[in-house]
């Protein structure tokens, strides 16, 4: 009974750590689930029912100097996020596995710079989804892409709400490096039509994304099975089978997309 207790505890306080100390509860959107649970709603029905209706009968929009622009922002970001995240937290002080969240002047700044910033990244990023409506490109508003899309809000959420620090928080580095590696694809094909043809291109920016959910299933396993490390493993039975689903997903179309198609031709 002691061990269950003192597992409440720690679970309540690792939870709550935020709330006590970083206060991120006060934060644009964090106070409840509900506005962000909100925008993920507005932009299901956006993307899946309003705007396609509303494009119906409309031609295709222009918006190649837009998504220019949006392209190079979303890279700039995203190498601002890994930076501040490499220079408040992974390469600094953290350790690898069974890291907590922190105290002090430096957490706050991590909490903010980097998992705040990455949340902002992740509701900015919905607009993908938007500007392929826009265009007429209806096919690419996929199951995974709508999924990954509003799952990685979600996520971003929970991360700023519980956890705006350690073990859990290596996603934040991995995801921003592979969308600076995704970004800069998106803004070759833009500039460049030739990119967008290019089967080279596109399976290696897969497979990034494949590596990048197998990396983080491992460092999430890790905290479980990981000994004397005092961290509730609660996250990780959260995260594990929302990254082994993504996992299941992005490898499925890579293996229809780059594989199957190339057996039947």
């Amino acid at each position: 009974m002691s061990l269950i207790l003192k597992g409440a505890v720690n679970l309540y306080y690792y939870l709550n750590y935020d709330i006590a100390e970083l206060t991120t509860q006060n934060w644009p959107l964090m106070k409840t689930p509900w506005p962000g649970l909100l925008i993920i709603a507005i932009y299901i029905m956006t993307v899946c029912r309003w705007l396609p209706d509303c494009m119906k009968h409309r031609p295709p929009y222009d918006l190649r100097k837009t998504i220019v622009l949006y392209n190079i922002f979303q890279i700039i970001c995203c190498i601002y996020v890994l930076y501040q995240s490499l220079k408040l937290g992974w390469l600094s002080r953290y350790r690898i596995v069974c890291e907590p969240i922190g105290d002090g002047p430096q957490s706050i700044d991590y909490a903010w710079k980097v998992c705040y910033a990455y949340f902002v990244i992740k509701l900015m990023d919905l607009l993908d989804t938007v500007f392929f409506v826009l265009r007429k490109k209806q096919n690419q508003v996929t199951f995974l892409h709508v999924y990954h899309h509003m799952g990685m809000v979600a996520v971003a959420w929970g991360i700023v709400k519980w956890v705006p620090g350690g073990h859990m928080t290596l996603m934040i580095p991995i995801n921003s490096f592979v969308h600076i590696i995704m970004y800069t694809y998106y803004l070759l094909t833009v500039w460049d039509e030739s990119y967008k043809k290019s089967l080279w291109w596109k399976k290696h920016v897969t497979q990034v994304q494949i590596i990048q959910f197998t990396i983080l299933l491992v460092h999430f396993i890790a905290l479980v099975i990981a000994k004397d490390c005092s961290l509730p493993r609660q996250p990780a039975y959260i995260m594990i089978p929302q990254n082994l689903f993504m996992f299941l997903l992005f490898s499925e179309f890579y293996y229809k997309t780059y594989v199957q198609s190339k057996k039947d031709n």
